[in-house]
């Protein structure tokens, strides 16, 4: 019976490794010395296959990707280090196993072998997620085959499922494995970290270890999407997926280190399997979590956003619209504004369609439009599911009247959302959203919206918006 025999978790900034960073990696000594005691750990263990958990390369939105081609090859060349090379056999026994029991179990899979590379226009190289745990753990042991899998942008439970069917495939091999989850934390500690300064940033990483290094699972699960999305981190799904595959067994944590001297959060882990102990099962804790979550945000929906979550529902249920319902506020029914509807499904948008200004005959009607549009019509997305209704959370914006301003210094990100316009081109974007910090962020994605392109004249506008959640 194969076994997972240790799990570790590496960040991988570039610059640590010398062709990069070209001395500056003596900033982060204390990574390097957790890196290299991490890869003499795998050594130790002399695993048959090492299965890597990485937030970049081929990232879908909708479903875990594990790399099908026979050689797995990357090199450093994007980072000037070309001379930095990693070539693998991939354990693709292991890999196809996995792919086949996800399906079954609902959980949904890209095998990327050559056609498939190819259809989704996608790299077929080892991304950095990868290369720099692995640049370590060859300095002390080369002997394995690899699986490479990007996590993909589902949700907790399903994240939680995958690693434990890795668990389950593994077990009906005869193979010994370590799982590498592959991340880094906040990326803005500093003001000159490379996505800006958010508090929440050194408050994450701290909550995220401390959870960590307490064998604490069910807190790692709890911790608050906003949280994360302040933070600017891209090792959570990693390690959430490199956890479900302990579901019913004890391990111990040991952190080796923390560094952000660059604006980055760089942890470094040793998670041990102990025995089985079924009282460590989190799955159905999980679903409770997150069950209680959307209660919690139901219960608190004011008139607007649950006109515009059962308008979607009702939609999708009956393929019908929704009639405004007779006990409607007065101010819904009487006026007149533009409306955005915002869908978010764990934390990631799910759909997010509006009206700059009235098209409807009151401002009910407009949420029930956009509703409809933002959950069924939005090209970033395929319709939401019956399936997927009760994980839903809407925010409804209403818009006021754009003003037209001269430079973009009367903006502000946090109070003003911005219009573009050039002739017949129009593009907006909303204030206070998660990712967008800086004036020029917000002007720069509007245009590109209104698909205005550099150096085109453009004029500007600044509204205020009342957002509803």
């Amino acid at each position: 019976m194969g076994e997972i025999v240790g799990a570790y978790l590496m960040p991988h900034p570039p610059v640590i490794i010398p062709e990069v960073g070209k001395g500056r990696e003596k900033e982060i000594y204390d990574t390097i010395q957790s890196m290299n005691k991490v890869a003499q750990d795998i050594a130790d263990k002399k695993p048959d296959t090492i299965i890597l958990i990485s937030p970049h390369g081929a990232l879908f939105k909708d479903a875990v990707a594990i790399m099908g081609t026979p050689k797995l090859k990357g090199q450093l060349d994007e980072f000037g280090a070309k001379q930095v090379c990693v070539e693998k056999n991939n354990d693709l026994e292991l890999g196809k196993e996995i792919d086949l029991i996800s399906w079954s179990e609902g959980i949904p899979t890209v095998f990327l072998d050559d056609e498939k590379i190819q259809s989704y226009h996608v790299s077929s190289r080892l991304d950095h997620g990868a290369m720099v745990p692995l640049y370590f753990v060859e300095k002390a042991y080369s002997s394995y085959d690899l699986v490479h899998i990007n996590y993909g942008l589902l949700s907790k439970k399903e994240l939680y499922a995958f690693g434990e069917i890795i668990s389950s495939c593994v077990e009906k091999s005869d193979k010994k494995v370590v799982i590498i989850a592959s991340g880094d934390l906040s990326h803005k500690l500093t003001p000159d970290a490379p996505a800006g300064y958010n508090e929440k940033g050194i408050l994450f990483d701290e909550k995220l270890l401390g959870l960590l290094a307490a064998s604490d699972i069910e807190g790692i699960f709890s911790i608050e999407d906003s949280l994360a999305n302040d933070a600017g981190e891209c090792g959570l799904r990693s390690i959430e997926m490199m956890l479900g595959a302990f579901e019913g067994k004890n391990i111990s944590v040991e952190v080796l280190s923390y560094e952000g001297p660059f604006g980055v959060g760089y942890g470094t882990a040793i998670i041990v399997p102990g025995e089985r102990n079924t009282g460590r099962s989190f799955k159905n804790k999980i679903s409770e979590l997150m069950n209680k979550k959307i209660t919690k945000v139901r219960e608190k929906e004011d008139e607007y956003v649950t006109l515009a979550r059962k308008a979607l529902e009702y939609f999708v249920l009956h393929n019908k619209k929704l009639k405004l319902p007779l006990d409607t506020s007065t101010d819904i029914i009487k006026k007149k504004a533009g409306v955005f509807v915002s869908i978010k499904e764990e934390g990631e948008l799910r759909g997010c369609i509006g009206t700059i200004e009235a098209t409807q005959e009151n401002i009910g009607e407009e949420i029930i439009r956009n509703a409809i549009q933002s959950g069924t019509q939005d090209p970033r997305f395929h319709p939401v599911e019956k399936n997927e209704l009760d994980k839903l959370i809407y925010s409804v914006d209403i818009l006021g009247e754009p003003e037209p301003i001269e430079s973009k210094d009367k903006l502000n990100v946090k109070e003003y959302g911005v219009v573009v316009e050039s002739g017949s081109k129009r593009g907006l974007l909303l204030p206070n959203l998660e990712g967008v910090e800086t004036i020029d962020d917000q002007i720069s994605i509007a245009l590109e919206k209104a698909n205005i392109r550099k150096g085109e004249k453009y004029r500007l506008y600044r509204f205020k918006v009342k957002r509803h959640k």
